[in-house]
């Protein structure tokens, strides 16, 4: 097992405390058996496609991390966060690192911390820490086992999240007596606009590190205005909880009160702040259709961009500015979500700079859809980590 990796298995599942405002706790073991299952049987079941992926040849340890953090947007508030550390059980003392940001979620418990209930972070557990990285993954504030309203898509506090936990990981791991000499980041659907968003915090302080994405709405604008004026047969009928989780998100952080009462159609609202506070709900009884859940006025261009909700997500984009590291966006061209063209995006853009050696690259996955996209990606996300 390595003895360094944990407390003795008397005292083992209690809080370990590593340095100010950080703690680790064991949950469990998974064994190859386990992983290889993740990869064979569960990721295709849930995924919806088969890839092949290079079987896991170590078990794992999985610890949730807790640690304190503060809320960009409403003045640096101090709050605690909580995410995941998975360290490949070989007895090793150094290993490379992997930052996996996660998707989406409709409820507090399936992000990385609780893996037993995140798809996508099992299947990243074992592709990469059954093969020797070490995983993290924040939880985002508002998930896991943080306290906070919800913080979808807002892009001060995911870099903050996720930089936070880069750093109370690496605390942990030095408690433990594991180097980690190299990083990369990656992730799917929110999570590679989150990982992008926390590329920009990484090159601010000089470092640059291999970054690869999944299904990645890196303009917010362009990716939400299209559902509103350029609906395509394809889009899926969860588009929806994308705009109630950000008009409730934004509202909260913000601090912009009356902005989800303001877009949505009345006798749906009470029903939407219960969604949003993961309250239980009938999600029957929310309409699929856009023009049946938000106010007909938002369907107008100019509005739309003028009021404070547009003004908002206009900022929130993660690929304007010159990107050093080499960055590789995985698109598919079914993506009932993220059109080709928003998944290119940011190759566009470095590009329409005159970037000559481009470090950008928007990578095709064929004719997949969302989850497929992601599920084709990982195994190359895997590829490329692993060459020096």
């Amino acid at each position: 097992m390595g003895g360094a990796l944990a407390p003795s298995r008397a005292d083992e599942t209690s809080p370990v405390s590593v340095a100010s405002g950080v703690s680790y706790q064991y949950l469990t073991t998974w064994p190859v058996e386990r992983l290889n299952h993740i990869l064979t049987v569960d990721t295709p079941a849930f995924f919806g496609t088969t890839v092949a992926y290079t079987p896991a040849r170590n078990a794992v340890r999985l610890y949730r991390v807790t640690y304190t953090s503060v809320v960009p947007e409403r003045d640096n508030r101090p709050i605690v966060a909580t995410g995941l550390l998975a360290v490949p059980d070989t007895g090793a003392t150094s290993f490379p690192m992997v930052s996996y940001q996660h998707g989406t979620v409709y409820r507090k418990q399936q992000v990385p911390s609780f893996p037993d209930q995140s798809p996508e972070t099992q299947l990243m557990i074992a592709q990469f820490a059954g093969q020797g990285y070490v995983l993290i993954g924040a939880d985002y504030f508002g998930m896991g086992g943080s306290n906070e309203p919800q913080g979808f898509m807002v892009k001060g506090s995911h870099q903050q999240a996720t930089y936070d936990m880069l750093l109370a990981s690496r605390a942990v791991l030095e408690q433990m007596k594991i180097a980690t000499p190299s990083l990369a980041i990656a992730g799917w659907s929110q999570g590679g606009f989150v990982t992008m968003a926390m590329l920009e915090k990484l090159e601010s302080t000089g470092v640059t590190v291999r970054t690869a994405t999944a299904s990645a709405p890196l303009d917010v604008f362009a990716a939400l205005n299209g559902f509103l004026q350029f609906p395509r047969t394809i889009d899926a009928g969860w588009v929806n909880s994308l705009f109630i989780l950000s008009a409730f998100s934004y509202e909260e952080y913000y601090g912009l009160p009356g902005m989800a009462a303001s877009m949505f159609a009345g006798e749906y609202y009470d029903t939407l702040r219960k969604a949003y506070e993961n309250e239980p709900i009938d999600v029957s009884t929310i309409p699929s259709d856009l023009h049946k859940l938000i106010r007909p006025a938002y369907f107008d261009p100019q509005f739309f961009a003028m009021s404070a909700y547009g003004r908002i997500i206009a900022q929130t984009q993660a690929y304007r500015w010159v990107i050093k590291s080499p960055v590789r966006n995985y698109y598919g061209e079914a993506d009932e979500v993220i059109t080709p063209g928003v998944g290119q995006i940011a190759q566009t853009y470095q590009r329409a700079m005159g970037a000559g050696n481009m470090t950008v690259e928007a990578i095709s996955t064929g004719k997949t859809n969302h989850r497929g996209t992601f599920a084709t990606a990982v195994p190359q996300w895997k590829i490329w980590f692993d060459t020096p």
